[in-house]
C-alpha cells in the first residue's frame, strides 16, 4: 500500500467502523472491543507507516485524548464502556485534532437527537401537559404552583454509538469536500 492509498484507506475503514459499531449499539446494546481494538491497532499501524514514529504518536495521542474526551461520562454511568473505547478508535484513526473535532460534533448532534427523542416519545407529551397545567393554574388563581415530573424510569435511550457515528461521519464528510 503506498502513502496515497493508505491516506484514502482512513477515513473509508473509519466510516466501515462507525457503521458497524452503530448497527451492534442498536441491534445488541453493545460495541465489541474485536471492532474497537483492531481500529486502535489500524490507525496506529497507518499513520506509523506512512510517518514513522512520528504517526505512532500522533496516532497514539488521538486514541488518549478520544478515550479522555468520554471518561467522565462512563464513570458517572451516563454512556457505556464501548462508547468511549469507540472516540478512542476514532482518535487513532484522526489523530489527536480530528477526534476533538468529531467530539465536538458529536456533542451538538448528541444535544439535539436527546431533545427530540425527548419531545417525540411519551415524555414529550407529559412535559407539555405538565407545563400547560401549571400555566393554566397560574391564569386561574394568579399561584404559580410548580408540577413536579413524573418517575425517570420509562426514560428513552440514545444509542451514542449512533450519535458517534453521525458526528463523526459529518467531520470526515466535510474534511473531504
Amino acid at each position: 500500500m503506498d502513502h496515497d492509498m493508505a491516506v484514502q484507506f482512513i477515513p473509508l475503514f473509519l466510516l466501515l467502523v462507525l457503521l458497524v459499531a452503530a448497527v451492534s449499539d442498536v441491534r445488541i446494546q453493545k460495541i465489541p472491543n474485536w471492532l474497537t481494538f483492531s481500529a486502535v491497532a489500524a490507525g496506529l499501524a497507518c499513520h506509523s507507516w506512512m510517518n514513522g514514529i512520528a504517526g505512532f504518536f500522533f496516532s497514539l495521542q488521538g486514541v488518549l485524548l478520544g478515550l479522555g474526551l468520554l471518561i467522565l461520562f462512563y464513570l458517572a454511568a451516563g454512556m457505556g464502556a464501548g462508547d468511549v473505547k469507540l472516540m478512542g478508535a476514532v482518535g487513532g484513526l484522526l489523530g489527536p485534532k480530528g477526534v476533538f473535532w468529531a467530539f465536538i460534533y458529536t456533542a451538538i448532534i448528541g444535544g439535539i437527537l436527546a431533545v427530540a427523542l425527548l419531545l417525540w416519545k411519551a415524555r414529550g407529551r407529559e412535559i407539555l401537559q405538565r407545563y400547560g397545567r401549571i400555566l393554566k393554574t397560574l391564569i386561574l388563581t394568579h399561584q404559580f404552583i410548580y408540577i413536579p415530573a413524573a418517575d425517570n424510569k420509562n426514560m428513552p435511550v440514545l444509542y451514542y454509538g449512533i450519535v458517534i457515528a453521525l458526528g463523526t461521519t459529518l467531520y470526515v464528510l466535510r474534511e473531504m469536500i
